[in-house]
């Protein structure tokens, strides 16, 4: 069986990284399917969001195949591999549409760095994400560091990759790391689709512009080109047969 499944059900891309004898650890070549997955799954205008998780219950994902990687011996090496996975994982970020990571256990060092590629997380009550690199003297690698201080600041971003902790869920959520938790006797199952079924409602035109305005903000483009961008999606979202059917509904033509 593969290590990497990819399903579409119910316009919704699922993804599973599927080696949980080895706690879901990302070689190059995952991580490289994973890439062309979501390359290739962007233009299915049926879709209307994605959902990442990892087999079984233990781990989202325990981070790089150090197995795999400890080959890598240069700092040229280093570099080239660090490259290959950025880009690999922009494909997640590009995705034109929402890309919710469903974090059924653990995400640790490249773990927690795929998961903050990806748009949202979920989480099931035992899970927990950290940012453990630090604890085999290495750093971020793969644009985690980065989204990391998006989300929660440089203060608090600083803090987690000194600390090095794996964090709980609900602290994680807390924080900001995380959207949701599942409530007490909720499966991640059931989280993810009470999760989805609002998005779901959506239009996919509507959520690719969304998805468009939300990945321009996370690339830093300045208020004013965002203000562009929002004006330029809202224009043809207006005129849209989707938009007027809705509207159509709210204020029915009343014969007389």
């Amino acid at each position: 069986m593969s290590d990497l499944q990819a399903v579409i059900q119910g316009g919704v891309l699922r993804v599973t990284i599927n080696r949980p004898a080895k706690r879901n650890a990302l070689t190059r070549g995952l991580l490289q399917e994973l890439g062309e997955v979501f390359a290739a799954r962007g233009s299915d205008h049926k879709l209307k969001a994605a959902v990442v998780r990892g087999s079984g219950d233990l781990c989202f994902a325990a981070g790089g195949d150090l197995h795999e990687l400890s080959a890598i011996t240069t700092a040229e090496g280093a570099e080239a591999m660090a490259r290959e996975v950025k880009a690999t994982l922009e494909n997640i970020r590009r995705f034109p549409l929402p890309v919710i990571a469903a974090l059924n256990g653990d995400a640790m060092g490249g773990g927690a760095e795929l998961a903050l590629a990806c748009d949202m997380r979920i989480a099931a009550s035992h899970a927990r994400i950290g940012f453990v690199q630090g604890r085999i003297n290495v750093t971020t690698a793969w644009g985690g560091g980065v989204d990391l201080m998006r989300l929660v600041g440089p203060s608090v971003g600083l803090q987690l990759l000194c600390q090095a902790e794996m964090i709980p869920a609900h602290k994680a959520a807390a924080l900001g790391l995380i959207n949701r938790v599942a409530a007490d006797g909720q499966s991640l199952e059931e989280l993810e689709a009470d999760f989805l079924a609002p998005i779901l409602t959506q239009s996919p035109h509507v959520l690719r512009a969304f998805k468009s305005l939300a990945y321009a903000a996370r690339s830093g483009l300045s208020i004013a080109e965002l203000n562009q961008l929002e004006t330029r999606l809202f224009s043809p979202a207006w005129i849209h047969e989707d938009h007027l059917k809705a509207v159509e509904k709210l204020f029915p033509t009343r014969a007389g």
